[in-house]
């Protein structure tokens, strides 16, 4: 189901709504395998019921319109426009998505669009991915012109390296073009073969949002990311996904990045048999592994899974690139509201920050919206 919120706030902005086509594209939690995809290795992520919302009509240019921002980017259509350049900033990931989706050949038909999001922006929910697809999904709509699920994907993942000059994974952007409902999807990222893992009945999914932003371009994420692929060189292999445990013993980041695929496969399996105990527990351990290990974690984020246990969590782990962002959680499907106000509350008092709850459920990836609510 779309955003509400999201649909409403455009509804009303627009003249007749009927006319425009629309599109949604959703955020993602990543329930383990953090700081793995751009190794080559395992991820579990899932499209949650968090979207951006898109509706467009065709037009001799670019035009785009973000209620969040309440600004206006126009663009030609052909993706000629030097994305550094462009401002407003968010208008960036607008114009290098025009421009990868030109190199992949789509035609220069424009779009007249209203956007609007309610993917919580630095919160580790991939805001940024559910815009670039939401944006992909309406240019392809409007010059009816049709890709496959990789290639949109890895098209927006170069667009957010093009607009940000953050190197980043694949990830974020193919769970947002390709999530199945009800199910995570276990990626192979150097194959990008998917499968759809089934989520348990008695699974809940509780993602509590620190109140602690976090931007990629102003964290230490490209240097975690230069540091394993300099130590892939050293030991000779690909990527870090083909070194051996003991080859990285004594190596903090590739000790997280060996082990981490290993929690995936093994989560996958929790998943498969309904072993929510041995999920939670994968999940402490991705945390501690993100915390001492990889390093990425905050001492806001580690206070807020605590308290996640606390509250009755089985497990909980930062979800995202961390140094900042949210927590996942996951729980009895029938506690998901009491562990989330529980360990909000207590996390409000103890650091002054204002976090915010969000009981996650698993959807489709990005596409046509149901006009009919309109």
């Amino acid at each position: 189901m779309s955003p509400p919120g999201a649909v409403g706030r455009i509804a009303a902005e627009l003249a007749r709504p009927r006319l425009a086509r629309w599109f949604r594209a959703p955020g993602r939690v990543n329930l383990i395998g953090e700081h793995t995809d751009y190794n080559d290795g395992f991820v579990l992520p899932m499209a949650i019921d968090r979207e951006c919302v898109v509706a467009a009509e065709p037009s001799a240019t670019v035009r785009v319109l973000s209620l969040d921002a309440d600004e206006t980017v126009e663009l030609p259509a052909d993706g000629s426009a030097d994305v550094g350049s462009v401002t407003p900033s968010w208008g960036r990931y607008v114009a290098a998505v025009v421009h990868e989706l030109a190199a992949l050949g789509r035609p220069s038909v424009g779009m007249d669009a209203v956007l609007a999001s309610d993917v919580p922006v630095g919160s580790g929910l991939s805001s940024s991915a559910a815009l670039e697809v939401g944006c992909a999904v309406a240019l392809a709509g409007m010059a009816d012109w049709k890709s496959t699920p990789v290639l949109l994907a890895a098209a927006c993942r170069d667009a957010e390296e093009r607009a940000t000059g953050v190197p980043c994974g694949i990830m974020d952007q193919l769970i947002s073009v390709a999530g199945r409902e009800g199910h995570a999807q276990l990626i192979d990222c150097r194959s990008l073969e998917m499968q759809a893992i089934p989520l348990p009945p008695a699974l809940g999914i509780v993602v509590v949002y620190s109140g602690q932003k976090r931007a990629l371009a102003g964290s230490a994420y490209s240097e975690r990311r230069s540091s394993c692929d300099a130590l892939a060189r050293r030991l000779g292999v690909p990527a870090l996904r083909d070194a051996t445990e003991a080859q990285v013993a004594e190596d903090p980041f590739g000790r997280h990045v060996v082990t981490e695929n290993e929690r995936v496969l093994e989560a996958a399996r929790a998943l498969q048999v309904g072993d929510l105990t041995r999920l939670g527990e994968l999940l402490n351990a991705s945390h501690a592994s993100l915390r001492d290990d990889f390093r990425v974690s905050t001492p806001e984020l580690d206070v807020l899974v605590e308290l996640s246990l606390e509250a009755g969590a089985l497990g909980a782990r930062l979800t995202g690139a961390g140094f900042g962002g949210s927590v996942v959680a996951v729980c009895a499907v029938d506690v998901v509201s009491a562990v989330g106000e529980a360990a909000s509350v207590r996390y409000r008092k103890l650091t002054g920050l204002e976090p915010q709850v969000f009981a996650c459920r698993a959807v489709e990836g990005a596409g046509l919206l149901d006009m009919s609510f309109v």
